[in-house]
């Protein structure tokens, strides 16, 4: 049986205020073809499936014309709930969906009951939130590692009685990988941590969460998500995991045979990290790559230079992102009132839009503006108070 194993899709998902959704779709316009072309039986994907619980309108559009692709490409479909999907949204409709070969696993009730592809047996377990969970499944304790090795136990003791190969889907962190930034944090609820032997004793483990492509334990690999969605992915590899399952074992070993080829998955724009001076990077003839890149940039420059972003996106128009790792400064000696000590308003001005902007100082632009408008400052305020007056003060104390 041929299978392919992708999860955190993510629909709906932004990068910076820039959407994804036509990425997403380049994605699943892939996908599609792969099935075609690779003669998939199935399609397996590990949660996250939406980016909100509350997904909106065009992300629910995409999902449904997704699936109706990958059933016309001659694939059934297997989903499972991730710690980003609605469990109520995404199952709905599920048993209707179930009978025209599209399988939405979402609720902890389910786990064990596998999804049968001829000679496979599928387990898609949902995304377990231990505090939620650990009742249902019969979990020793209410953290991420107790609620899957319960719901291990009960997959372990249906596929004892099928003998068939069987493959685990499971949304979460698992002991030894590699995270990156746009991962949702887990840990709400228990200790988030899996042991890579939790899954020990099956064919394949198709992970789901992290969204870097990559091996962990004997049996689990995370497909990763097909669409970087952050700066912490610039390098990764975007893939799909293509399986090839047997009923036959290996050599001295119980298990089914699995072989699994990755799949690279379109990448629309690249990208990439640039760090250094503003001029340098202006100047650097190696950058061109860069230019039609998704651009993070972080600048060096001893003080911030005016006008950085719009100079930056002359040369990289899809700059998203723009930092500052200055130089670390000496403070000057002496309490406040020693460093305005002798300085007019005018001075003073200047002296705080420096401080605020990081050590660019006003241009003679800025100075002249902050010059007029510190004269018809105290022009209107000498025109408000009028003549000086004096006090007098009673022998009560009262002025």
């Amino acid at each position: 049986m041929r299978l392919i194993h992708t999860s955190d899709w993510h629909l709906g998902r932004s990068f910076h205020g820039v959407s994804l959704l036509d990425a997403q779709a380049t994605y699943l316009d892939h996908l599609v073809e792969v099935v075609r072309s690779e003669r998939v039986d199935a399609v397996l994907v590990s949660g996250d499936i939406y980016d909100r619980a509350l997904p909106g309108p065009a992300s629910v559009e995409l999902l449904d014309e997704a699936l109706v692709r990958l059933r016309d490409a001659g694939a059934q479909v297997v989903l499972s709930a991730g710690n980003h999907d609605s469990a109520v949204r995404l199952g709905f409709g599920s048993r209707v969906l179930e009978q025209g070969g599209v399988h939405i696993r979402t609720q902890a009730e389910s786990v064990g009951t596998p999804v049968l592809l001829d000679d496979v047996a599928i387990y898609p377990l949902p995304y377990l939130e231990p505090t939620l969970v650990a009742g249902t499944l019969d979990a020793s304790e209410a953290t991420h590692a107790g609620v899957l090795r319960a719901a291990m136990r009960r997959v372990h003791t249906d596929l004892a009685d099928r003998g068939l190969p069987g493959i685990v889907m499971a949304h979460a962190f698992v002991v030894g990988s590699a995270t990156c930034e746009s991962e949702r944090d887990i840990t709400v609820g228990g200790v988030s941590a899996v042991p890579a032997s939790t899954f020990n004793g099956i064919t394949y483990a198709a992970l789901g969460h992290l969204h870097r492509a990559q091996q962990v334990g004997e049996v689990g690999r995370y497909s990763g998500s097909p669409v970087a969605m952050s700066f912490s992915e610039a390098g990764h590899r975007k893939s799909s995991v293509l399986l090839e399952v047997d009923g036959h074992t290996t050599s001295g070993h119980d298990q089914p045979a699995v072989r699994s080829t990755l799949i690279d998955a379109p990448v629309g724009r690249e990208l990439v990290t640039l760090r250094g001076t503003l001029e340098d990077l202006l100047a650097d003839p190696d950058l061109g790559h860069a230019e039609d890149a998704w651009c993070q940039v972080t600048l060096t420059d001893a003080t911030r230079p005016l006008g950085a972003m719009d100079r930056l996106r002359r040369r990289f128009p899809h700059t998203l992102q723009l930092l500052f790792d200055q130089p670390a400064t000496t403070l000057r000696p002496g309490g406040y009132t020693r460093r305005v000590a002798g300085k007019d308003t005018f001075d003073l001005c200047c002296d705080f839009l420096e401080h605020t902007r990081g050590g660019a100082a006003a241009t003679e632009a800025e100075r002249q503006l902050l010059q007029q408008a510190v004269e018809q400052t105290r022009v209107a305020r000498a025109g408000h108070d009028g003549p000086e007056r004096v006090h007098t003060v009673d022998r009560t104390g009262v002025a």
